[in-house]
């Protein structure tokens, strides 16, 4: 019998703490992942998550600095993702305006205002953080247990929750296949007496609630102390990706939202590890290879933006019928 030799302990801590990290940064991506997967079942794309994002952020961030609490944070930056959804919902569903220029318009209004209100943020110092505690038993799990259930922010049990729950919801309810309806053959839904605009406006409400949470959850949980222009670092343009790379499907968005957020973080720490392979790590002597790896992901998003822009593509991956698609009532077909 062949005996394969155990990794060393070093090589386990890096990929525990790899995993582990990427657990939490995979949460913030799975709200705002979860989010846009409902407003675009419904038929509605909204590029604005990334607007949406930091919205969210800089609102929660300086109300739980005013305030001293940070769940008072978090709902504000939830309400502040949701008044700016509605604000596209409007554009694209009561005007019927061109989702991807109203969406893009959102991101870069979102900036705007996180620029605006988040000026001297950069220094503020104490703004409470929402509270992180291990589950016990399973956080005595070995390798796995560190990865998931130790010391982790409240916000990363809610996602357990949620990946679930968003499955039953699409699949198994008669809301979900409400949903489905309204973004595959919305005038066959209207027929049935489904009310197509107050769902469709609903469904980007809560796309933009979930953004709003996002970006509340990175900066008084994953990244708690700092806020800056940066802090989303493009996590609204990789949730969009997502939706895309998990075909519309929520627990393929969750499993994609961990994978991202570890490949991000492993991008991060191998730069800082000589020889974690067993072999000399060239990204530990290159910088010219150090900025290749930090821009893998974003390339990868790139691509699969890329390759989801093509109608023919999406239809095959699966895409809602009438993604992007603005449905007056009357007309035949999706429109």
């Amino acid at each position: 019998m062949t005996c394969y030799p155990l990794p060393d302990t070093s090589t386990m801590n890096f990929w525990t703490n790899v995993l582990s990290a990427g657990v939490s940064n995979g949460t913030a991506l799975l709200f705002a992942t979860m989010g846009e997967l409902l407003a675009e079942r419904a038929g509605v794309l909204n590029l604005g998550v990334e607007g949406m994002m930091l919205i969210g952020a800089v609102t929660a961030y300086s109300t739980a600095f005013a305030t001293g609490d940070p769940w008072i944070g978090l709902l504000a930056g939830m309400i502040a993702g949701a008044l700016l959804s509605l604000l596209h919902a409007f554009v694209v569903i009561t005007l019927r305006a061109d989702q991807v220029v109203s969406g893009l318009s959102l991101t870069f209004l979102g900036i705007g205002l996180s620029l605006v209100f988040g000026e001297g943020l950069a220094s503020a110092r104490g703004v409470p953080t929402l509270p992180a505690f291990s589950i016990p038993l399973l956080a005595q799990i070995p390798f796995l247990g560190d990865i998931f259930f130790n010391n982790k922010s409240v916000l990363v049990y809610v996602g357990y929750v949620l990946i679930p729950a968003m499955w039953f919801y699409v699949y198994r309810t008669r809301a979900g296949l409400h949903l489905r309806a309204i973004g595959e053959y919305p005038a066959a839904a209207d027929s049935l007496g489904i009310d197509v605009y107050a769902w469709r406006y609903f469904y980007v409400l809560i796309g933009g609630i979930m953004a709003g949470l996002a970006g509340g959850a990175i900066t008084l949980s994953i990244t708690p102390g700092w806020f800056s222009e940066f802090t989303t670092s493009g996590f609204g343009w990789i949730a969009i990706a997502l939706v895309i790379f998990a075909q519309w499907d929520p627990v393929r968005a969750a499993i994609g939202s961990y994978l991202f957020g570890s490949l991000r973080r492993f991008t991060l720490d191998v730069q800082g590890v000589q020889d974690v392979f067993g072999i000399a790590n060239p990204f530990f002597f290159d910088r010219n290879l150090q900025f290749f790896l930090e821009m893998l992901p974003y390339a990868l998003t790139v691509v699969v933006l890329v390759l989801g822009s093509r109608a023919a593509i999406r239809k095959r991956l699966g895409a809602p019928a009438a993604l992007g698609i603005p449905y007056v009532r009357g007309e035949r077909g999706l429109l």
